[in-house]
């Protein structure tokens, strides 16, 4: 019998977006980078899963690496983050590099096109949109970095393109230090490396220091450098959001100096791969708030484990 031709059938709810993205690298489950993402998701009404991937230093290499990228896309992945100890082994594995990965060498975000996989880097463009929110674009003299790892050498490169005198990098390890002041030099910035030692001579002439160390995180508490030692109208950055006040910005506070947590280059990161995975912009200040309860949860969980029973 054939139908009423005038009749509607009736319209099936429209299934909101899908998106399925993951992170790969060594220690990566108590990430907050997928909740973060998941919650800025479901703001956009997306169905949006985020799926840790933690691999061994070993699966960094170049053949274990291929692999997975296969599988990911092959599952229908949009896209991953990537992080230590794949930042510069994928790069080979790519079809080409947006200029944010290009200018520091190293990939962060991985985009499945159509065209093939693109690699980005939102720890650059993460810190230099965090870092222009809380210091404006006037000039700056002379920056102090402390850290040349792979922190460092984003927060270097960011600092490179922006108006700055001079960039001091401090590590450990002169050499390091030294190679990636190289590195931003080659890009018209004047840049030099140091070691520690000779690094407390500089902070009195400094108008802001970055700290790129693990130093302020619960597994290393202190402080990489004295904020004492800087100028009254100095700034001071610490990349550290875990807790989200650590030593170093209590004391800088307390001397007056402006500050800038961890958080805002979080919720860079966060936002920019969010909008790189997905084309929607995101809510940073939500972002932010985010954080700042996710933190909050996780140290309240922590105080309760601690507690005696």
């Amino acid at each position: 019998m054939i139908g009423n031709p005038h009749s509607t059938a009736p319209r099936l709810p429209q299934a909101p977006r899908s998106v399925l993205v993951g992170l790969i690298g060594q220690g990566v489950r108590p990430s907050l980078t997928p909740p973060l993402h998941e919650l800025e998701g479901a703001r956009h009404g997306m169905s949006y899963v985020y799926r840790p991937v933690d691999i061994a230093p070993d699966d960094a290499a170049p053949d274990r690496l291929e692999q997975l990228l296969w599988a990911a896309r092959t599952m229908g992945f949009d896209g991953l983050n990537v992080t230590h100890p794949a930042k510069q082994a994928v790069i080979p594995l790519l079809d080409d590099l947006a200029p944010s990965a290009r200018r520091v060498g190293a990939v962060n975000t991985v985009k499945f096109t159509p065209s093939g996989l693109i690699g980005h880097n939102t720890d650059v463009t993460g810190f230099g949109s965090a870092f222009d929110d809380a210091f404006g674009g006037a000039g700056h003299g002379l920056v102090i970095v402390y850290g040349a790892g792979g922190a460092g050498n984003a927060v270097a490169t960011a600092l490179a393109e922006r108006d700055v005198e001079e960039i001091v990098i401090v590590d450990a390890v002169v050499d390091r230090a030294q190679e990636l002041a190289d590195r931003v030099c080659a890009g018209g910035r004047e840049a030099r490396g140091v070691g520690i030692d000779a690094a407390d001579a500089l902070l009195p002439c400094a108008v802001g220091v970055v700290n790129a160390t693990p130093f302020g995180m619960a597994a290393h508490p202190g402080m990489a450098f004295d904020p004492g030692l800087l100028p009254g109208d100095a700034w001071v950055s610490d990349i550290v959001y875990r807790p989200t006040e650590t030593a170093l910005l209590r004391a800088a506070r307390a001397r007056g100096l402006r500050t800038m947590s961890g958080l805002g280059m979080v919720a860079g990161q966060a936002g920019d791969s969010f909008e790189i995975f997905t084309g929607a912009a995101a809510d940073r200040a939500a972002i932010i708030r985010d954080i700042h309860d996710l933190v909050a949860a996780e140290a309240a969980e922590n105080a309760q484990q601690e507690t005696p029973r």
